[in-house]
Formats: structure tokens, sequence, C-alpha cells
């Protein structure tokens, strides 16, 4: 199989040595390029780079379903990458063996689950964004593609999620989810103001994708298969938490969730 995983990144890190099967992606190229970067750019072909602002990593994911062609094309991060073990090193990273292995039981691989125990996947949400474009997003599935609301709450009720938009799927599934995917998206970009939203905030796009991979995979029934993960560096295990605690006490009344 040609494989291809695409490792999103905003700034040279250190990266997978397999150039045939991990493909660096500079994101949001159109503006972060430097000539000393040789990554492949996300505003080559038909792209949304200078979106990348708002659609975090998803300007690769735009750019692969635009212009890559691969029997398989996956997405991991710079610092956070499917892994064999549970060593937090690169050289412990998914080979292209192991990934064919993987796809030969089901044609999507996914992280294991994000497990929230104390919140549902929309309470945790609004705890640490804007509510108003997930609530739009779910008129638009309710509008646009009436078979997927059903999924969409059920995935908001749940108090676990397959997180961080990594994945890696056999071409025809890759192409029918980035087709779902953005046609969802950019009519939620249309109906929402996010003009007065921090530049963390703004990254909104990005965020609400994480939770529309299950919707969109319990819609459409695909069979997947998880596998390990490994975030390369200081987790900063401890600062989140204290964050999270920060933002589910200090939420406003308006935050309150009706899921």
């Amino acid at each position: 199989m040609k494989i291809k995983v695409m490792v999103a990144a905003h700034k040279e890190f250190p990266m997978p040595e397999n150039k045939d099967l991990y493909m660096p992606v500079l994101v949001g190229a159109a503006k972060n390029y430097k000539e000393e970067i040789d990554y492949q750019r996300d505003d080559e072909g038909e792209n949304i780079s200078l979106k990348n602002p708002n659609f975090n990593e998803l300007t690769a994911v735009y750019w692969a379903w635009k212009n890559l062609d691969a029997d398989a094309i996956g997405l991991v991060h710079y610092r956070r990458l499917f892994s064999k073990g549970g060593k937090r090193e690169l050289d412990d990273i998914l080979n292209k063996e192991q990934i064919e292995q993987l796809l030969d039981r089901a044609p999507i691989v996914l992280p294991k689950k994000r497990k929230y125990y104390i919140e549902s996947n929309y309470s945790h949400y609004v705890h640490a964004h804007h509510k108003e474009p997930l609530d739009e997003t779910r008129k638009v599935i309710q509008k646009n593609y009436p078979k997927y609301l059903n999924a969409f709450d059920l995935v908001m009720k749940q108090k676990s999620a397959h997180m961080f938009n990594m994945f890696i799927m056999k071409n025809k599934e890759f192409k029918q989810y980035a087709n779902w995917l953005f046609d969802v998206l950019f009519e939620v970009k249309k109906n929402v103001n996010i003009s007065e939203y921090s530049v963390q905030e703004a990254r909104v796009f990005g965020y609400i994708s994480e939770l529309l991979l299950d919707v969109w995979i319990e819609t459409n029934n695909k069979r997947y298969i998880e596998t390990n993960w490994i975030q390369i560096g200081n987790r900063k295990l401890i600062l989140k938490a204290l964050n999270f605690l920060k933002r589910k006490f200090s939420s406003s009344s308006e935050k309150k969730t009706h899921f």
C-alpha cells in the first residue's frame, strides 16, 4: 500500500525518519513559510492555507483531500503520534508494516479514546470554548445532514471521544469524511461571528472537528481500530488539570448544557 501519514507542524521540529511513510506538512504555510523549513507546504495546489488560524491542522487535511494521491492517508502532529508501545520517543511510533496490519483489520485507525469521566463531551467543550459555534454546528447538521443529528446528540452526551484530529484512513473513507467535514464546517463559518475571539479561541473550527469525527463514524457505521498514541516532550499535565478546573468552576451560567 502507498500510505502517507501527514505530520502537521507550524514550525521546524524533529520528524520521523521514514520520509516515504511520514510526510511533514507546514500548516498555514501561506504565512508561516520559511526557506529553511523543508516540509510539504499546505498552500500548494487547491488549499485553504490562509484559513489556518481558524482551522488549525485541518488545512493539511484539506490539502491532502484535494492534492494527495495514496491508498491510505493519515494525520498526526509534530508532538503527538501513533505509537506501538508507550515510550514517548520518535523511534517508538508506528512503522509501515504495523499500519498495514491495522488497516487489514479495519479501514480506519484512531487513537484510543480520551475519557473525561465527570463531564460530557459537550460540557467539557463549553467549559473551555465559546459554545455558540458548537450549537450552530448542531443547527447546520439538523438542516443539511439530518441523518447525522442523532449521532451528534449521542456524541455530545458521551464522556469520551476520539480526539486530536488523529487518524489513518483508506482513501475511500478519507475522501468521504473530508467531503462531509468541510461542508459542515464551511457552513458553520458562514453563520457565526468570531471576529472578537482571542487568537486561541479563533481556532474554533479545528476544535469542533475533533468531536465531528465520531459523529461521522457513528452515523455511517464505519469500522475502526484503536491504537496507542504518544506525546513527545513535556505534557504539562498538572497545569492542564488546573486550567480545566479553573474553566469549569468559573464558567458562567449561560454555558450550562442542555445535552
